[in-house]
């Protein structure tokens, strides 16, 4: 690597707030933020439950995303020091062309748009439209990139940015990731009986029944350490490793032997100068609370560091949050580094029983104390995408 990757700033918002003391309160704690959700009607549906911030309907509007991000992406750059101007790079990881499935339906059952509405709709069914627009909003310049690959899009938005600041050809890269829950993602996951009937998220224990999904939006502020040190920024943790790997099993199904995971996690380790994963002190689970997804996850890290699987805390924190789908990456990046900060791990909220499938420590229910001096964060997605970070304490 010819340049070190520190974090220097963020902004974060999910069910139980904006900030890292909402954090704190609710993730650390082991609170489980599922209620009722009132943004639509979940008559027609398993369930009526979800992570989401009591904040009305109008919440899952694409205006509504857009002023989680900025809101987020400002408390990320005043965090860090960085002004209005700043050239940095704006890669962010969100939900694909929504928008016109669900105006395309809305079409089919009432009159058409007119053709200037039509053309605000397909703008804002543009991905990459929402960061032109966080970026514009937050006045950055610089190269601007929209990642759409399902529920690790964020984290890949994060491994990019290391990947451009590490060879030396960015100095500043503002990482982002934003999903509320809507009716229509809902729908899907209801149809495939994946969501909770009984409002609960059990990750890793014998009677998990399923996932439910939750609002995140958060920002990360990355840069070389060298531009930190330049210009006197404080450095919060370090981004050591990374790795990306798809194992192409099956379409929603993860590798039955956590392959891809397995190998996302050997990369960052190696790149992390730690193949064996003997400095690491805690792994931040993607553990959606499904069958498969566990087990799978399980094997997978035992794969990846086969002599200290059992002897690494290993917790999965949508059993408070929910899924938060592309935003899960970085969402969850920023409790593993409050977890490095804080020297404290969140833990695995809803675990009952032990399956003997999943047969690691999970740090059930109750956050633990720990000196941390490395962590890996992983997720996975559907079409077998996997992504790796390591961070380490300054």
């Amino acid at each position: 690597m010819s340049g070190e990757v520190t974090v220097t700033g963020f902004g974060v918002r999910t069910a139980f707030g904006t900030g890292a003391d909402a954090l704190r309160r609710g993730v650390f704690a082991g609170v489980p933020a599922f209620t009722p959700t009132t943004r639509f009607d979940t008559g027609p549906y398993r369930t009526p439950m979800a992570a989401a911030a009591p904040d009305g309907p109008d919440a899952v509007e694409d205006w509504a995303l857009r002023h989680a991000l900025a809101e987020c992406g400002t408390e990320g750059l005043d965090m860090a020091g960085l002004p209005t101007g700043t050239e940095a790079a704006v890669l962010l990881g969100t939900v694909g062309d929504t928008t016109s499935i669900t105006h395309h339906w809305q079409a089919a059952a009432g009159s058409p748009p007119g053709a200037g509405e039509a053309m605000e709709r397909a703008a804002d069914a543009v991905p990459a439209h929402l960061a032109e627009q966080l970026a514009g909003g937050l006045g950055l310049t610089g190269p601007r990139l929209t990642f759409t690959n399902a529920c690790v899009a964020s984290a890949a938005a994060i491994i990019h940015a290391c990947r451009l600041i590490s060879s030396g050809r960015i100095d500043v890269a503002v990482c982002a990731g934003a999903y509320l829950v809507e009716e229509a993602t809902f729908g899907k996951f209801d149809s495939g009986r994946a969501l909770s009937r009984d409002g609960m998220v059990r990750p890793f224990s014998v009677d998990r029944s399923g996932l439910l999904l939750g609002d995140g939006v958060a920002v990360v502020v990355l840069e070389s350490a060298e531009h930190a040190r330049r210009r006197g920024a404080r450095p919060l943790v370090n981004v050591v490793g990374w790795g990306a790997a798809t194992d192409a099993h099956h379409i929603a199904q993860p590798h039955p032997e956590g392959a891809g995971l397995a190998a996302a996690a050997r990369q960052a380790l190696r790149l992390a100068g730690d193949a064996d994963g003997s400095t690491l002190g805690y792994v931040n689970a993607h553990g959606t609370g499904t069958k498969y997804n566990d087990a799978a996850e399980t094997r997978g890290l035992r794969a990846a560091f086969p002599e200290r699987a059992e002897s690494i805390p290993v917790s999965s924190t949508k059993g408070t949050t929910g899924h938060l789908l592309q935003a899960a990456g970085v969402v969850e990046f920023v409790i593993t580094m409050l977890a490095v900060m804080d020297g404290v791990l969140p833990p695995t909220a809803g675990f009952t029983r032990p399956d003997p499938e999943c047969d690691l420590d999970y740090v059930p229910n109750s956050p633990r104390p720990a000196d941390l001096r490395r962590a890996l964060t992983i997720n996975a997605a559907f079409g077998g995408a996997n992504t790796a970070l390591v961070l380490e304490r300054p």
